[in-house]
């Protein structure tokens, strides 16, 4: 179990390089109540470095499956107005938003995937104006985690509770880099190793990249103007903040019309409360004609049939194999960590600042540049020890980005 040190020197880390909270801002957090004691502490940190207000929107999984399994339709496909009002007027206030994500990944195992669908889809509809200030970067925002008792045993399978909370403490801790002397200025150097990559690739300019791998043959073409982004980055009002930690990616977007070919999962994706595991998925320009799973095929195709971008991908991340995520030889059974540990793709909606003059764009100037747009935005893994990948150059050209699924390309700048 962490101690209270520890604890401490996480919330100011998620507080000052997350979302890098100003004297006199706003702070929404989004928390489980099973984490009531660590965002306490969050909420303690905030005041002390000089938030005007607090404001905290518990969660709790027992009342969520509760839900589900007793709420009529009309219920679980209405989002209520006073959510969408709350979101909103701290987006317009400028607020600071932190989500403190822990969910239990088998949840809603047993709940009728349309359902959940529907409760996914309604939510998305109503926060979609709040989703254009995160997404645009128009506020400062971050994700993190802290180990609740469902998903920790999740995790450690074979270990008692309280242990198996221990243990994903404990592994967190040293993901997120907590258990450095200086969390702070550690992450201060890994967003300069990100920020190296990302320039290196920004002045590559692909047209396309070429992935490899066992289950997988795929083309991904790049929009002209395109920008890998990774690590920390700049709101509207120039404010420095990470919104994911952990992250080890460089990011960019896919044309949403120019994807072909075959993509296999590499590791569990938990959407919603639900798992869709050992996947494939087919796309003929840009759209996935053909689809497969092992595990969670009915709420695969509910995600699929979420709108019409849903089907279409809004981005392409690199990862290498030796993340600290990798390396810690643990399934997390959540995106945020799982997608740190490999190279993966989204389904939907694109990152408008992915795109050069993207954030003042308009949706059909969007479009007219091949960045997708959906209500929807969900990261899979698809990289492996056996990912090889290509860049195409503006003159034909093609060189190894990954081999191996690490680097080919020197993104250290050494």
């Amino acid at each position: 179990m962490a101690d209270q040190e520890t604890k401490e020197k996480y919330a100011e880390l998620a507080l000052q390089t997350g979302v890098n909270l100003q004297k006199g801002q706003a702070l929404m957090v989004n928390a489980p109540i099973e984490g009531a004691d660590f965002t306490r502490i969050v909420a303690r940190k905030a005041y002390e470095m000089g938030a005007k207000d607090v404001h905290i929107n518990w969660t709790d999984d027992e009342l969520t499956l509760l839900k589900y399994e007793n709420a009529p339709d009309e219920v679980i496909e209405n989002f209520p107005e006073w959510r969408i009002k709350l979101y909103e007027s701290y987006a317009e206030e400028g607020a600071a938003v932190l989500s403190i994500r822990s969910t239990n990944p088998d949840l809603l195992k047993d709940i009728d995937s349309s359902r959940v669908a529907m409760a996914n889809k309604s939510s998305a509809q109503a926060m979609k104006n709040f989703r254009q200030y995160t997404m645009n970067d128009r506020i400062t925002w971050s994700i993190v985690s802290i180990p609740t008792g469902d998903w920790a045993q999740k995790v450690f399978p074979d270990k008692l509770r309280e242990d198996a909370v221990a243990n994903l403490w404990e592994a967190i801790v040293k993901i997120v880099r907590v258990d450095q002397d200086d969390p702070i200025a550690a992450w201060e150097a890994h967003n300069e190793t990100l920020k190296t990559a990302r320039e290196l690739l920004n002045r590559k300019k692909y047209t396309k990249l070429i992935y490899k791998a066992p289950g997988t043959d795929l083309e991904i073409g790049l929009p002209k103007g395109h920008i890998w982004k990774g690590g920390s980055a700049v709101s509207e009002r120039g404010i420095t903040f990470n919104p994911n930690m952990p992250t080890e990616e460089v990011f960019s977007l896919p044309h949403k019309y120019h994807v072909n070919g075959t993509v296999a999962s590499t590791k569990p994706l938990n959407y919603g409360g639900s798992l869709i595991d050992n996947f494939s998925l087919t796309f003929k320009d840009g759209k996935v004609v053909d689809y497969r799973a092992e595990q969670g095929e009915e709420t695969l195709k509910h995600l699929l049939e979420t709108d019409k971008g849903a089907s279409r991908l809004g981005e392409v991340a690199l990862v290498p194999h030796e993340s600290p995520v990798s390396q810690s030889g643990l399934i997390f059974y959540n995106t945020l960590f799982d997608e740190n540990a490999s190279c993966h793709i989204a389904l939907g909606k694109a990152y408008p600042t992915n795109l050069e003059g993207g954030a003042a764009m308009d949706e059909a100037e969007l479009d007219k540049h091949g960045v997708n747009d959906s209500l929807t935005h969900v990261d899979f893994m698809i990289g492996s020890e056996n990912l090889d990948i290509d860049g195409v150059l503006e003159d034909g050209t093609t060189e190894a980005v990954f081999r191996n699924g690490t680097w080919a390309l020197n993104v250290k700048g050494e």
